[in-house]
């Protein structure tokens, strides 16, 4: 039996992160983690107790008093914060934008650091997010980092969100792209950023089906050599 590996997917807002890891975790039947969702869950609670996302005592007393984890149902990964099921309401944009910002409080990452880490004790996960292959699972087996043209992202996130049944200003989620880009890449903690060991894969001209084809290349290809070496 092949062990069971840790892959990791990093990349900025519109890159097609969720799509691409979903798509790689059914095709290796591993447990796709969706990092961003209990992030993006903690700020809709933030939102809901109308807590500002700059206030970093309210935000750390919240991380104190809030039951939040990831349950398994259907084969879908769901993310529960104090008994509510939040899966399909935390995918606005006004909870990604203040998710951003309370991700960069250290008391926030602090409390949901462990729960990522203890979903990829056993291996066999695709976790996304902006950190993992950096600060949540820096020993993972493979990392990657995909990017695309911000052009495209943006035409991405529209498509997103109007498949959900939102409205997609061009202007409007270019702009809000633009600051998500500019908070999670200057944030103190944990900055997006490719590590130094990731394969960067550049999206732009790609399918969902060429990158993950890609992935599992690169996944089957090094695991072979790492076997025939031994």
């Amino acid at each position: 039996m092949k062990k069971k590996f840790v892959v990791t997917i990093d990349g900025p807002a519109g890159a097609g992160k969720s799509t691409v890891s979903k798509a790689l975790a059914r095709k290796l039947s591993y447990i796709y983690l969706d990092t961003g969702a209990l992030y993006r869950a903690f700020a809709y609670k933030v939102i809901q107790k109308g807590i500002l996302p700059d206030d970093e005592k309210g935000l750390a007393a919240l991380c104190s008093r809030i039951e939040i984890y990831l349950e398994n149902i259907d084969g879908s990964l769901n993310v529960f914060i104090d008994g509510e099921n939040v899966t399909k309401r935390i995918r606005s944009e006004e909870v990604g934008l203040v998710a951003s910002t309370v991700s960069a409080v250290s008391a926030v990452r602090e409390r949901l650091l462990s729960i990522q880490r203890k979903a990829g004790e056993r291996g066999g996960i695709v976790a996304e997010g902006r950190d993992m292959g950096t600060v949540v699972f820096p020993m993972a087996d493979y990392k990657f980092y995909l990017d695309a043209g911000v052009e495209e992202r943006v035409r991405r996130r529209c498509l997103e969100l109007l498949t959900r049944g939102g409205s997609a200003d061009h202007k409007t989620v270019a702009g809000d792209l633009v600051v998500r880009d500019r908070q999670d890449q200057e944030r103190k903690i944990a900055p997006l950023k490719a590590s130094e060991d990731a394969i960067i894969v550049d999206s732009t001209c790609m399918s969902v089906a060429e990158v993950v084809e890609k992935m599992i290349s690169i996944i089957n290809s090094a695991y072979g050599l790492s076997h025939e070496r031994k």
